[in-house]
């Protein structure tokens, strides 16, 4: 059996890990000295608090070494082979905790490591295709092909409420020249070539932004392959979020349109009121 596994920075919602089967490995999340694993013992909206008071983002660490490899080990033993996703090799050193444990293991021959080179549900619809095919019987080989083929046509992307959290992280350095901006500001942030920068630059309450947003998309959602959309979100409201998947289905082209909300992780980055729509382009 080829088993998938993802780190829990592809924001995937507990209802679709346990439809597909998927093992999550936690990042860790380190507040006041404190270490807690993302998903596991803390919310997002626990760090903002956190986040606000200190006036700080919290430190983000990799997956654990000795805990990937006693779940990867588990897996040999049943004789499984094994299919790992790892958040980009430029955000994280996840994907090297991944490839030491396969290496110390032994299992190059079982055990592959896939760079995703993205961040959230940019990573969950990889995970996604590769569990659709397992499903369907195909072997490593063909999937990992399949992979390669579909990753660089991702689009991750979404708007921020606030550029405060991504700044005080450094993870998008062009979000800095925004700063001195009169102007309240809601960047649009792109995934490419594994990095987040800053394109376009909406203006206005944060309803009107994300539904811009969204409209500006449609030529390439139109051109999307249409098995299925992420709305993913780090915590907006109903009348925010609504109103996109409304769009959405309005458009008629998409089987399924997933809504999940961001982990903690990614959520300490972004911080609140962050919406993307994420899917993979057309051929």
């Amino acid at each position: 059996m080829l088993r998938i596994i993802s780190d829990s920075t592809c924001d995937l919602s507990p209802e679709l890990i346990r439809r597909y089967h998927i093992d999550i490995v936690p990042l860790y999340i380190e507040l006041d000295g404190r270490e807690f694993l993302d998903g596991v013992n803390i919310t997002p909206d626990e760090i903002y608090l956190w986040s606000d008071a200190h006036k700080s983002t919290p430190r983000t660490a990799a997956i654990a070494l000795e805990s990937t490899e006693k779940l990867l080990r588990s897996y040999l033993d049943q004789g499984d082979d094994v299919l790992c996703f790892s958040i980009s090799d430029s955000m994280s050193t996840t994907g090297n905790v991944f490839r030491m444990a396969v290496e110390h293991l032994h299992a190059q021959e079982h055990i592959r490591v896939f760079n995703s080179q993205n961040l959230s549900t940019g990573i969950g619809l990889q995970v996604l295709e590769a569990a659709d095919m397992a499903e369907h019987g195909c072997s490593m080989t063909d999937i990992l092909a399949h992979l390669e083929s579909i990753r660089p046509r991702v689009r991750a992307s979404f708007v921020v409420d606030t550029l405060t959290y991504l700044h005080r992280g450094g993870r998008c350095s062009s979000v800095t020249a925004l700063l001195g901006s009169t102007l309240k500001l809601h960047p649009m942030i792109v995934v490419e070539d594994g990095a987040m920068k800053a394109t376009k630059k909406y203006r206005g309450k944060l309803s009107s932004v994300v539904m811009n947003y969204v409209r500006d998309m449609e030529p390439q959602l139109l051109q999307a392959k249409p098995e299925r959309v992420f709305i993913t979100h780090s915590g907006c409201s109903d009348e925010i979020i609504d109103p996109v998947k409304a769009y959405l289905e309005g458009l008629g082209h998409f089987s399924e349109i997933l809504i999940t909300r961001a982990g903690c992780t990614v959520s300490s980055h972004c911080g609140p009121g962050t919406l993307g729509v994420l899917f993979i382009a057309g051929e």
